[in-house]
């Protein structure tokens, strides 16, 4: 399982999805994108494009989808 989430994001506690994934073992993967809100959009502040979070996020499935990633 991917799990992937803005640690932004008022619709979800960081800490408690952490908490769920390391319960979960090695049947789950957590992928934080700093700043990104619900939608993923995160403040200009960070110099991140919308295009930057998109290829973040494709880039970390593929990664994953691929069994590249160690959690």
């Amino acid at each position: 399982m991917l799990f992937v989430q803005g640690t932004r994001d008022e619709f979800a506690q960081v800490d408690l999805l952490q908490d769920v994934v390391r319960k979960l073992g090695d049947r789950a993967t957590l992928h934080l994108i700093e700043e990104g809100d619900h939608s993923f959009k995160v403040p200009k502040r960070t110099g991140k494009t919308e295009n930057d979070v998109m290829l973040e996020l494709a880039e970390t499935v593929q990664q994953w989808a691929t069994g590249l990633t160690n959690g």
